[in-house]
């Protein structure tokens, strides 16, 4: 186990390495300038403001420096927000970020899981179709899509709920929504499928003859094996709701992460690119880690021989 997991994490490192140069060649291979908009009065203030940077330096020399403080846990200075660091404007906008995240992550896996388990308890009746009808749906519509459609209904014309911003936690239900819609779909015919399958299995048919309800069954004997696909895809699916929450926070006018990213890309600020990418990177890698590890313990089938994972 400790081999499995020393070499996951060390390709974990080398996968974030690579990510880190690529990203740093591909930004700087952009022609042109990031200072260029600046409202410089002369070039010797754009000399000044190079040279203040580091971009008045070789390539090479910048990405050891870029990568000697990245160690040192110093992501740099933004190049359009006048002395704010990387780091700082992260911590300040990555809490509603994560809030959202949170939400939609225990939404997806809640409800995709209620769904999932009806529609194979109910197999073939009308219960199952409609519980595919919704996930369908759910997978058909994009949530940059639901997103204005639930704005729309529930905002301007219900005024049930805020059009954007976030003054209470009533106003993470729309996002929420909007996030969550695509992997609580996706959740509900994952498990449903293996459940579908677990239920004929030969241990579910003992337990059937032993009179037990079929509530026991599904909840003592048949979702543990049957939540082992959930769980794997638990590593994705909390990447990708944290990480793909940039235009539903746009969206709702929400001061997260994706706010800043957005900007970033659109000013050309090298150390804010590169720092919130590295900061999502280190999210998805994380969380796919954690996964790999929580299928381990949850499948007792599982054995870790030799730093591989085999039956």
């Amino acid at each position: 186990m400790v081999r499995y997991i020393l070499s996951k994490f060390m390709f974990m490192l080398l996968s974030l390495f690579l990510l880190i140069t690529a990203t740093f060649v591909l930004m700087n291979a952009i022609p042109g300038s990031p200072l260029q908009s600046e409202k410089a009065t002369s070039e010797q203030v754009q000399k000044n403001l190079e040279a203040y940077y580091g971009l008045d330096k070789p390539l090479i020399v910048q990405y050891g420096t870029y990568l000697k403080n990245l160690v040192q846990g110093d992501l740099g200075i933004s190049m359009k927000k006048k002395f704010q660091s990387v780091d700082k404007m992260i911590a300040q906008s990555f809490g509603y970020s994560l809030r959202l995240g949170l939400s939609a992550i225990v939404t997806s896996v809640v409800a995709g899981s209620v769904l999932g388990i009806l529609a194979a308890m109910h197999h073939r009746k009308t219960l199952d179709n409609s519980a595919m009808i919704l996930a369908v749906l759910g997978l058909a519509i994009p949530s940059i899509v639901l997103a204005p459609l639930l704005q729309y209904l529930f905002a301007v014309k219900l005024r049930i709920f805020e059009v954007a911003g976030l003054n209470g936690p009533m106003d993470y239900v729309l996002p929420t929504i909007a996030l969550a819609s695509g992997p609580i779909a996706f959740i509900a015919r994952l498990l449903r499928s293996t459940m579908i399958e677990v239920l004929n299995a030969d241990y579910i048919k003992t337990a059937k003859s032993k009179g037990l309800s079929g509530y026991v069954i599904v909840m003592r004997h048949a979702l543990r094996n049957s939540m082992l696909p959930v769980v794997t895809y638990l590593g994705y699916l909390t990447a990708g709701i944290i990480t793909g929450s940039v235009v539903i926070e746009e969206i709702f006018g929400i001061p997260g992460i994706g706010k800043y990213f957005v900007q970033s890309v659109t000013d050309r600020d090298y150390p804010l690119i590169m720092g919130i990418t590295i900061f999502y990177a280190i999210i998805l890698m994380v969380t796919r880690f954690l996964a790999d590890i929580a299928y381990v313990f949850v499948d007792p089938r599982m054995r870790v021989s030799g730093g591989k994972v085999g039956k």
